[in-house]
């Protein structure tokens, strides 16, 4: 089984993957003249408009559940492992797929609200719609809406689990067994209560634990602050095979950071778009703008918090191709969350393993509410027309074990298992919005017209020349008459 998977990511994360993603990320910041940085001040001012409906979320409510699914073990754990087979090098390559993926992001939640539908009294939007409604093939959205139910709920949920049991368990010795099972009894009451829920859990708990987590890792370089010249050249030097001890690993530095830089942000994989798409806003572009932030938040601001814990104090190994050590600051240790843990207990003593572990805790714990709300958007798809209350319920009871299963089972397995969904996903994404980028295209266009003219942007996707965003065609001003 083991090699088996190893086998198929060897396949979904081969050269041409890694190519296909940096690619697609700065093909679509070409095209849009890099929103990226021409509208960062409009991404962070329409966080803070807009607000819930019966059928939909606010902005922020929208970007919390985003971001709870990229803010998640990936920034702690990911980042580790990033550091242990790519050298520090790797940092810099994920700050680069984030920079360029902010543009993917854009483009794929712009496509998510343009395409968005109203099914069962709430927006429902991904990539599974918009290629139905945007491309034409239904096909090709089953598929999708396929594999990312099993991603989702059954691929990636153990990747989330299993690190924060290893994290409690390597800081209070709590068993694994009984972690799982608390885990399951809590999320179980919110994903039990539906997107208002897990849309309230989210906009509560993620910025609180965000930017608790800044502060930390802010405090730790503050204390080692001689450190922060040698540690940026580090990075530089190892991310370009400057570097005399890590020049020969720049491959499996841009490869470590791309993959996981590409697990930790999201963007082009697919999964951004779904809470995108309940957002309650008046023109797709604010959506797709609020959630090229949300890459920002996660790569630049908690991806490199962990890095810069890590980094500063030198607690990490880097273990070349060939299995040996270049680096090896730790013993045996295995690369993950025991890096930060090490690293936040080398400057504060006693607190290091139980601060990486809580926030473990509250990051994996966001990541799988948000892949189980996915999950259910994709259900939703898939049973459109007919009653999907046994399959929601199956998907519930599906998640809920794979959530355990992780929890008992090696990283080892958990991350290659994660990788071959997220392979899948990303594929099958990045080839649908390439085809789609037109509309999104359109609607940035309009969106920046309309601010120039000092309005208000509001979407006609009519007058653009958008076919089958039947939604702001018949619902939208319907929708509006009812609030007004």
């Amino acid at each position: 089984m083991e090699q088996f998977v190893g086998t198929l990511n060897d396949i979904l994360w081969s050269t041409p993957m890694i190519v296909f993603c940096l690619g697609v990320g700065l093909l679509f910041s070409i095209m849009t003249r890099f929103l990226q940085v021409r509208h960062i001040k409009d991404m962070v001012t329409l966080m803070f408009k807009g607000k819930s409906s019966e059928a939909g979320v606010s902005s922020f409510q929208a970007l919390s559940i985003a971001l709870s699914g990229r803010v998640g073990t990936g920034n702690i754990a990911g980042t580790a492992t990033a550091i242990a087979f790519g050298g520090p090098g790797a940092v810099f390559w994920m700050w680069a797929i984030a920079f360029i993926g902010a543009g993917s992001a854009f483009v794929e939640s712009t496509l998510a609200q343009i395409y968005k539908v109203k099914q069962d009294g709430q927006y429902r939007g991904g990539p599974a719609y918009y290629i139905e409604k945007g491309i034409g093939w239904k096909w090709y959205g089953v598929l999708f809406a396929i594999a990312a139910v099993v991603a989702m709920s059954i691929l990636m949920p153990g990747v989330q689990s299993n690190s924060i049991a290893s994290g409690l368990e390597n800081a209070f010795g709590i068993n694994p067994t009984i972690t799982g099972i608390g885990i399951v009894v809590l999320l179980a009451l919110i994903i039990f209560g539906g997107v208002k829920r897990i849309a309230r859990v989210a906009q509560l708990v993620v910025p609180f634990m965000a930017i608790g987590y800044v502060l930390v890792a802010l405090i730790i370089v503050l204390m080692n602050i001689e450190q922060l010249p040698g540690v940026f050249a580090l990075i530089f030097k190892s991310a370009f095979a400057a570097d005399s001890m890590f020049g020969g690993i720049i491959g499996m530095a841009i490869s470590w950071g791309v993959k996981r830089g590409i697990y930790s942000n999201e963007a082009g994989q697919g999964t951004g778009p779904h809470p995108a798409a309940a957002a309650e806003v008046s023109h797709p572009a604010k959506q797709g703008l609020v959630q090229a932030f949300s890459v920002y938040i996660d790569t630049l601001l908690v991806c490199s918090a962990t890095a810069f814990m890590i980094l500063f104090t030198g607690m990490y190994n880097v273990q070349g191709p060939d299995g040996n050590f270049i680096v090896n600051n730790l013993g045996d240790v295995e690369a993950g969350p025991a890096y930060t843990q090490a690293a936040v207990e080398s400057v504060l003593p006693g607190f290091g393993a139980g601060f990486v572990a809580i926030s473990l805790f509250f990051f994996a714990f966001t990541t799988i509410m948000a892949y189980y709300y996915i999950a259910e958007t994709n259900i939703a798809y898939l049973t459109r027309g007919r009653n999907s209350k046994w399959p929601m319920f199956g998907l519930k009871i599906v998640l809920l074990a794979a959530v355990m299963y992780g929890c008992v089972k090696t990283a080892k397995v958990a991350w290659s298992l994660g990788d071959v969904g997220l392979g899948l996903m990303v594929w099958l994404n990045l080839i649908a919005i390439v085809i789609l980028y037109k509309p999104a295209m359109k609607a940035l266009k309009d969106y920046e017209e309309q601010k120039r003219q000092g309005l208000d942007p509001v979407f006609d996707s009519e007058k653009l020349g958008i076919k089958n965003a039947d939604y702001w065609v018949k619902e939208y001003k319907r929708d509006q008459e009812q609030v007004s």
